[in-house]
C-alpha cells in the first residue's frame, strides 16, 4: 500500500435494515484528498444478493441511516462542507431528501419511536455564541470541574449533549414548509447520550453522570425520562459505567453494554471489559447476561442490537471481533462470524441480520446472516484490494517471561529476507491490533519492512486478567512481553535481527519509550501522539485527572533522560488526550541532549490522526513515516521492493462481481 492509496479506502459505517428484512442501507465514507475531507454517502444493498449495492444519496457527508418501524422513512444525518450535521428524512418509496434540525452544532444519531411519527436525538446546546472567526474576543471559559474538555469536541462547559424530541411532518406537508420544532427534553450541567425509546413510545432512556461525584468518577448511569418532558429518574445503581441502553419489548427490562463495579472510588476501570447486561426497568443494579471476565464488547454499532428473541454484539476475541447471538430468555450464545475478522458495526431486523465485517486486509463488506444461509453483499473495498498491494498476516504465539502467552502477528513484504523489522504497538492499552485492516502496517510492508504487532498485557481480546495486569503497572509486564514476543519471532530467518525499529501510537509510543530506555537495540523509533510526561497530563488532558494513577502507578518507568535512540515525535497540535505538549518536551529534551529527534506537528489536528485526521494529513504522515525508516533502517537496493502495478487482476467473483469475504458462521437451522 502507498500513501496515495488512502483514496482508496472504502469504509461502510453502521447498517440499518428495512423491517421486512429485505434491503440494508449502509453509509461508505472516503477519504477525498483532492477537497481534503472525508465524503460519504448513502448505499442501498438488497439482503439477498440479488443485486449489487446501488447508491442511494449524494449529499457531501451523509451517515447514520435508520429506517422508520413502518418502513416508509429513512432518517439520516447529512453535512453541507464545513457545516455540523442535520438530520434528514427520505421517503423510500421515492422522492427528494428533506432537512429536519439545525442545532448550530449539529445533530446526533437519529432514533424512531415505535409509532414511527417521532425521532429522538442528542444535540449539544451553546450557552455562548462562539461562532465568531474572532476568538480573541469571546468571553472566557469559567471552568469549575475535572471533566471540562474532550478530544475530537473541545470545551464543554457551555455546551453540553441533551436529548431532543422531534415530531416528522406528515406526508401532506411540502418542501416549503418551515422545519419542525425540536422539544429539549433534557437539560442541566450534563451530558446526555445514547438515547432509546420504550416499546410503548412513552418514556426515553438515556446514558447520563448525573449524581454527586460525577465530576470526580467514570460512573454513567442509565437514566429515563418521559418522551413529552419532565424530570428524569435513574434506573442504574450507580457503580458501572454503563452505554447503549436498549428496552426488552416486554417493557420490562433495559439492555446496556455496561463495565462493572468501578470500585469505592468510581475509577476502578482498568481492563474491565464491557459486557452484556440487563436491568429491572424500575431500577437496580446491572446484572451480567455474558461473563464479564473474558466478554469485552467490541463492535462499533451506536446501539444495543434487540431482534428476534435475541441480542446482537460484537466480542473482542485475540483480535478479532466475533458476532454473537444471546438469546433474551436465557441460554447460550451462538456465534454467527468468528475466526480472524472484526465486526465493526452491525444491524437486524425481519429475519436477517447484517453486519459490516473486516479483517486485514478489508476496511469492511457487508454480509447478511439468515437462517441457514450467509452472504457476501458488497465490494466496496475491491479497489484496494486490486492494487495486488495488501499482505496477509501470520499468528505467532511467545511465552513472556513468566509464562503468560504472548499472541501476535507478523506481516511480511514479497521476497525471502530478511527483511528489517518494525515492532508496532497499539494504543490504548485496553485496545486489540488484530484482524483489521492496518494502514501503517500495509505502507510499510509495501516499502519492504517486516511489521510486527502483539497484544501484550493490558490488552483487550485476553481476558480481564490479562488486561487488568498492568493496573497501576504500565510499562512492567506490557514491556516484558513486548521484547519477549520480539526474539521470538526473530528466530524467523524472514526477519533480520540486526535491524530494528520500533514504533506507537498514544500509549503504545509511551511503551515505545519505555522500551527504549531499557536498550539500545533500535535504530530508530517513531512516537506518535503519545504519552510521555505522565505528571503534565494531569491538568491539560482530558482523561489526565485519572489516567496516569490508574494505568501506570506513581513511579511511571519512562523518563526522557534516559533516552539515546534516534525519535520521530508526531503530534496534532488540537490534541486533548495526550495533548501536544508531551511530544514537544521529548522532542525538546532529546535535542537538548543530542539525540538525532525530529518532530512532526500537524496544525488542528486532535488524537489518532492516523486514522481520523484530515485525509492529506494522513498521506502527508504516512509519507514521514517512509522517510524516517528510509533514513535509520534503510532497504537494501537489492531488496524485493514493490514496483510500478499494472493493470489489476481478475478478482474472483460469486456471479455478481463480488470478490469472496471467506466467514465461519454458524448456519441457522
Amino acid at each position: 500500500m502507498r500513501p496515495d492509496d488512502l483514496a482508496l479506502l472504502r469504509t461502510p459505517g453502521v447498517p440499518t435494515v428495512s423491517p421486512d428484512g429485505r434491503v440494508a442501507v449502509v453509509a461508505v465514507g472516503r477519504p477525498d484528498l483532492g477537497d481534503d475531507a472525508v465524503r460519504s454517502r448513502l448505499w442501498a444493498v438488497p439482503t439477498d444478493g440479488s443485486a449489487p449495492a446501488r447508491p442511494l444519496t449524494s449529499g457531501w457527508c451523509d451517515t447514520d441511516p435508520i429506517f422508520s418501524p413502518d418502513g416508509r422513512w429513512l432518517a439520516y444525518r447529512g453535512a453541507e462542507p464545513g457545516g455540523p450535521p442535520q438530520l434528514h428524512l427520505l421517503p423510500t418509496a421515492g422522492g427528494a431528501p428533506r432537512r429536519l434540525s439545525d442545532h448550530p452544532l449539529g445533530a446526533g444519531r437519529p432514533v424512531w419511536s415505535p409509532d414511527a411519527r417521532r425521532l429522538a436525538y442528542t444535540a449539544r446546546v451553546p450557552e455562548v455564541d462562539r461562532s465568531g472567526a474572532d476568538r480573541a474576543g469571546q468571553p472566557p471559559w469559567l471552568v469549575t470541574t475535572l471533566r471540562w474538555q474532550a478530544d475530537g469536541v473541545g470545551i464543554l462547559t457551555d455546551r453540553h449533549s441533551h436529548v431532543f424530541v422531534l415530531d416528522v411532518l406528515p406526508d401532506t406537508e411540502d418542501e416549503a414548509s418551515p422545519l419542525p420544532r425540536p422539544r429539549q427534553v433534557t437539560d442541566g450541567a450534563a451530558d446526555d447520550a445514547d438515547v432509546a425509546w420504550s416499546p410503548d413510545g412513552a418514556e426515553l432512556a438515556f446514558v447520563s453522570a448525573r449524581h454527586a461525584r460525577a465530576d470526580r468518577d467514570l460512573v454513567r448511569d442509565v437514566y429515563a425520562v418521559p418522551a413529552a418532558g419532565g424530570p428524569p429518574r435513574r434506573v442504574t445503581d450507580g457503580r458501572a459505567d454503563c452505554s447503549l441502553p436498549a428496552y426488552d419489548p416486554s417493557g420490562g427490562w433495559i439492555w446496556v453494554t455496561a463495565r462493572l463495579d468501578l470500585g469505592p472510588d468510581g475509577l476502578d476501570v482498568v481492563g474491565r471489559g464491557a459486557t452484556l447486561c440487563r436491568v429491572p426497568v424500575a431500577g437496580g443494579a446491572p446484572e451480567p447476561v455474558l461473563d464479564p471476565a473474558s466478554t469485552d464488547r467490541g463492535d462499533g454499532t451506536p446501539a444495543t442490537v434487540l431482534a428476534g428473541g435475541a441480542a446482537h454484539i460484537g466480542v473482542q476475541r485475540r483480535g478479532a471481533v466475533e458476532l454473537l447471538r444471546v438469546p433474551l430468555a436465557g441460554g447460550p450464545p451462538e456465534a454467527l462470524v468468528d475466526g480472524p475478522f472484526t465486526v465493526h458495526e452491525l444491524a437486524a431486523a425481519g429475519g436477517v441480520v447484517v453486519a459490516a465485517v473486516g479483517h486485514d486486509r478489508s476496511a469492511g463488506e457487508l454480509i447478511a446472516v439468515t437462517p441457514g444461509r450467509r452472504r457476501l453483499l458488497t465490494a466496496f473495498g475491491r479497489g484496494l484490494a486490486g492494487t495486488g498491494r495488501l499482505r496477509r498476516s501470520e499468528e505467532r504465539t511467545a511465552s513472556a517471561p513468566d509464562g503468560a502467552e504472548v499472541h501476535g502477528w507478523v506481516t511480511l513484504p514479497d521476497g525471502p529476507g530478511p527483511h528489517p523489522v518494525l515492532l508496532s504497538l497499539h494504543d490504548g492499552p485496553h485496545r486489540q491490533d488484530g484482524w483489521s485492516l492496518s494502514v501503517d502496517t500495509q505502507t510499510l510492508v509495501s516499502a519492504g519492512y517486516a511489521v510486527v504487532r502483539c497484544a501484550p498485557r493490558g490488552s483487550a481480546g485476553h481476558g480481564q486478567a490479562h488486561a487488568r495486569a498492568v493496573r497501576g503497572a504500565g510499562g512492567t509486564v506490557d514491556a516484558d512481553d513486548v521484547l519477549a514476543f520480539l526474539d521470538a519471532v526473530l528466530a524467523d530467518p524472514a526477519l533480520d535481527p540486526e535491524r530494528l525499529g520500533v514504533m506507537g501510537v498514544g500509549y503504545g509510543g509511551w511503551l515505545a519509550t519505555v522500551l527504549t530506555g531499557r536498550t539500545t537495540r533500535f535504530a530508530a523509533a517513531v512516537v506518535d501522539g503519545a504519552l510521555t510526561d505522565p505528571p503534565g497530563l494531569v491538568g491539560s488532558s482530558d482523561v489526565g485527572w485519572w489516567f496516569a494513577d490508574q494505568y501506570l502507578g506513581a513511579d511511571p518507568p519512562a523518563r526522557a533522560a534516559d533516552l539515546t535512540t534516534p525519535t520521530l515525535v508526531v503530534h496534532g497540535e488540537d490534541d486533548r488526550r495526550f495533548p501536544a505538549d508531551q511530544g514537544l518536551r521529548l522532542y525538546a529534551e532529546l535535542k537538548r541532549r543530542g539525540v538525532p529527534a525530529e518532530l512532526l506537528l500537524f496544525p488542528g489536528a486532535g488524537s489518532d490522526l492516523g486514522r481520523t485526521g484530515r485525509p492529506r494529513h494522513r498521506r502527508a504522515r504516512l509519507e514521514h513515516l517512509l522517510r524516517w525508516w528510509a533514513r535509520w533502517l534503510p532497504v537494501p537496493p537489492d531488496e524485493d521492493l514493490p514496483g510500478e502495478v499494472g493493470p489489476a487482476p481478475a478478482a474472483p467473483a460469486d456471479g455478481n462481481g463480488r470478490e469472496p469475504l471467506t466467514v465461519r458462521a454458524t448456519r441457522l437451522d
